[in-house]
């Protein structure tokens, strides 16, 4: 063996040695500080030095139960307890009374805080990591647009045409039968949205942001490193590549809007921002074109994996339900039998009217749990329920132990759309429990896209096809997904 190497082996180790101290000094210094400045700091366990209780936190995520890491801590400290997870002391919430202070505080007592992969990879300028006037103006802007009619009469034939288009190539005798069903729900939520944020249509254009947005989506969660050829420093590149192309996208649309001085309804997210003048109407107050076009990218996301994923979820519970895929096929049938007696053309609101059909997917929403938590940073010292949030700590809100949790709900593990059905009180579930979307002003402005896109699927599935299932199972670290891609076999239905 060489000097040289035996020199660097040395110099390597002594710079992992300091690291580790200067860690491990660092955290205790921390833990300290907390304990001496209240004596009402949850419970919990630190884990091992320097990685903490992470290995067991991901190993939970690839179980068949992920919210075994929470009620395990849950039934030992408490509802809210302290832990070490993704190379940070946190303080996890499983009570929706303290989520529901922390989703209605963000801005004033929290700030967003995610693991630093997703914090370099979005840049300080995603509307995930903004605070204040700049963030509550883009979501307000965002939010309007997606809830506005106009876009739900167009949207509705957008989403129709690709779930047809795609229905009836499964029918092409030269395909397999067998369908990849997590492939296909992305592919067809994926292109509507790039339809609804910036007017792009299937072809080069199409395959280009697709192909670009999977390459930059796979470092959301990696080792935050950005040295040649790690993960994170892949999906930079991707990330570079797709920039430039909605920049483009964003100023020729600009250009446009200014030789033709066009006033009409916006048509996409791309004209929402580009017109909007902030409070006064003074030129120097509009967005830049650079921000429009990180957050166009950002608000990919939910096609690629939120909106597909509940669609796949929803097919997977609904096979191993007999009787709830046959009330819902009923439902569904009803309606397409209605509208072929009176010739008239699906309107959006006939899709969300499906009370059946919304059940399934607010059931699917709550065992999926696509956001399973969000994370958030103290401001100050912050006392809730008598547990203590320290200044500069993050806590990590658990949607999914909410949704799992006995208490809130009966036999959670069992798929009940029938739970969701008002009782004569005009109630079913208690709001708090119920956060699929999160909450405060936060909340996902497109929740109602999504349910209709959610419902514009199921109801031409089960109107067309039968299938079976193959056995499957759901893997929730770092994103939920199904570990085969939920194949299953169709029978096209007999008209």
């Amino acid at each position: 063996m060489s000097w040289e190497l035996i020199l660097t082996g040395l110099v390597f180790g002594w710079c992992l040695y300091y690291e580790v101290r200067r860690r491990r000094y660092k955290e205790e210094k921390q833990r300290k500080e907390m304990n001496r400045s209240a004596g009402s700091l949850p419970k919990g366990n630190w884990g091992w030095p320097f990685i903490g209780e992470t290995l067991d936190f991901i190993a939970c995520g690839y179980s068949s139960r992920p919210v075994s890491f929470m009620d395990k801590r849950k039934s030992l400290y408490g509802e809210v307890f302290k832990t070490h997870i993704l190379g940070r002391p946190i303080i996890v919430s499983t009570d929706p009374d303290v989520n529901k202070v922390v989703l209605q505080n963000c801005g004033s007592v929290f700030i967003p805080c995610y693991p630093k992969s997703i914090t370099e990879l979005l840049g300080k300028s995603s509307i995930l990591q903004m605070n204040g006037g700049l963030q509550k103006r883009l979501h307000a802007l965002i939010g309007g647009f997606l809830r506005s009619p106009q876009l739900k009469a167009r949207i509705t034939r957008d989403i129709e045409s690709s779930v047809k288009l795609a229905l009836l190539a499964w029918k092409d005798p030269s395909q397999c039968p067998i369908i990849f069903l997590q492939e296909e729900t992305k592919r067809i939520t994926f292109e509507v949205l790039v339809r609804v944020l910036m007017s792009v249509g299937p072809g080069q254009e199409m395959n280009f942001v697709k192909r670009e947005f999977e390459e930059f989506i796979k470092g959301l969660i990696c080792l935050p490193i950005k040295l040649p050829g790690t993960r994170l420093h892949k999906s930079l590149k991707a990330k570079e590549r797709l920039l430039k192309m909605v920049r483009k996208i964003v100023e020729d649309r600009k250009m446009a809007m200014e030789r033709t001085e066009d006033k009409g309804l916006p048509n996409d997210a791309v004209d929402v921002l580009l017109r909007d003048t902030g409070e006064s109407n003074e030129k120097q107050e509009r967005l830049p074109l650079d921000f429009i076009s990180g957050n166009i990218v950002e608000m990919m996301i939910p096609g690629e994996d939120s909106v597909p994923m509940v669609m796949t979820l929803a097919v997977k519970y609904l096979s191993d339900s007999p009787l709830a895929l046959a009330r819902l096929v009923d439902e569904n049938m009803e309606l397409k039998r209605n509208k072929a007696g009176s010739c008239e053309e699906y309107a959006w609101t006939d899709y969300v009217s499906l009370a059946f059909t919304q059940n399934v997917i607010s059931e699917t929403l709550r065992m999926a749990n696509i956001i399973n938590a969000v994370w958030r940073k103290a401001l100050k010292d912050v006392e809730i329920k008598g547990y203590l949030i320290p200044k500069g700590w993050c806590v990590l809100a658990s949607f999914s132990s909410v949704h799992m949790d006995e208490g809130n709900y009966d036999n959670p593990y069992q798929f009940n759309p029938w739970r969701w059905e008002k009782t004569a009180g005009g109630s079913s579930v208690n709001s708090n429990t119920f956060t699929p979307f999160g909450g405060g002003q936060r909340l996902c402005p497109g929740l109602e896209l999504s349910r209709l896109e959610i419902s514009i699927f199921l109801h031409h599935l089960v109107t067309t096809y039968r299938w079976v299932a193959d056995e499957d199972d759901i893997v929730t670290f770092p994103t939920v997904k199904m570990k085969r891609k939920l194949p299953i076999t169709i029978m096209p239905i007999d008209d």
